[in-house]
């Protein structure tokens, strides 16, 4: 640790850079104080929150911020103005497990509760009002499939009920700079539209929470509502050796581009692929299946067959479109994929 970034707090938890197997029980480890480090520098500047593994077997998140963390204390990065948070493990005890969750999705319903039951409950009563203190959050996430990385957005500038939004401007500046050509939004829109029919089709018995468009409410969601800026950057497959490069060389170029070193700001990509999330389609029965091995951002045409329904009846893409989120496990009930289009946003 250098003079020029003392740690504003610590704590400690149990993480190592690769979790173990899936099948792992839990130790009392896993339930140890949460860990945040934060690094000041001596002028006022932006308040960043860099967070991984809020899906625990997403580790490119914890590597990457871990780098940086190394490099800060060694003296060979400073931290000039304002206050870097990171968070290497958010979810520790789906880390030390292997699996994307806990005991439940902590990027889903994600806020303060006074009862918490569960695993995730605990941690976002602590990482919530962590969130709050900030102005400025970049979440680090893989994906289960071979492509490459892109950044998930919030809306553009509302007053709407749902998300409302006046810094699309700033989040759209710091995406261009992240280091990746693909942009995404219209998620938080699309899968409250999701919950209005699935809330029209639930007979007796339906999961109240999961009826409710703040179901859909994760970090970035979150983040929004306290008045900051976010953005989930989708590093590449969660395998990939190059994914948690891709964190680390992000987590670079906000910091330059924020001004928290003295880094050249960084240059903005070229040639971004923009894509709107447009619809979420449910699985109905469990025996609904695709018709094959659909990839996030395969390209579909209108009238191409996309699956089948248990009963025989065909689904197929209304429009030219990108498949996102193919989720062949679904059950019932359960989002089984979403549908983007291309947007204008980003020419």
């Amino acid at each position: 640790m250098t003079a020029l970034q003392p740690p504003i707090a610590t704590a400690t938890t149990a993480a190592t850079a690769t979790p173990p197997k899936a099948d792992k029980p839990a130790t009392p480890a896993a339930l140890a104080p949460f860990k945040s480090v934060s690094y000041a520098g001596r002028s006022a500047g932006t308040r960043l929150i860099v967070t991984g593994a809020v899906h625990g077997n997403e580790v490119c998140g914890p590597l990457a911020i871990r780098r940086l963390m190394a490099e800060i204390d060694e003296g060979k990065l400073v931290i000039q103005r304002g206050l870097l948070t990171l968070v290497p493990v958010c979810n520790a005890l789906g880390y030390q497990r292997g699996t994307r969750e806990g005991e439940r999705d902590l990027n889903r319903a994600l806020g303060p509760t006074p009862a918490p039951r569960q695993y995730e409950d605990h941690v976002a009563n602590w990482l919530c009002p962590l969130l709050a203190q900030h102005e400025v959050l970049l979440d680090l996430h893989s994906f289960r499939s071979p492509g490459r990385a892109f950044v998930l957005v919030g809306p553009s500038d509302n007053s709407g009920s749902l998300e409302p939004f006046s810094q699309a401007a700033r989040e759209e500046a710091m995406a261009r700079r992240l280091g990746v050509d693909r942009v995404v939004d219209g998620w938080l829109s699309t899968y409250a539209r999701g919950v209005e029919r699935r809330r029209a089709a639930a007979g007796p018995g339906a999961d109240a929470l999961e009826m409710n468009p703040r179901f859909g409410v994760g970090t970035t969601e979150y983040m929004r509502s306290q008045g900051g800026m976010a953005m989930t950057l989708e590093c590449g497959e969660h395998g990939d050796p190059q994914a948690p490069e891709v964190g680390y060389q992000a987590i670079r170029r906000t910091l330059a581009h924020l001004g928290l070193t003295k880094e050249p700001a960084p240059a903005e990509a070229r040639g971004i692929e923009a894509l709107t999330i447009y619809e979420v389609v449910d699985k109905q029965h469990d025996d609904d299946s695709f018709v094959r091995d659909w990839r996030s951002f395969d390209r579909l045409r209108a009238g191409e067959r996309i699956a089948t329904r248990a009963d025989g009846q065909p689904v197929y893409a209304q429009a030219d479109s990108w498949m996102l989120f193919p989720d062949g496990t679904a059950r019932a009930r359960e989002q089984w994929f979403y549908l983007a289009q291309a947007s204008t946003r980003f020419k």
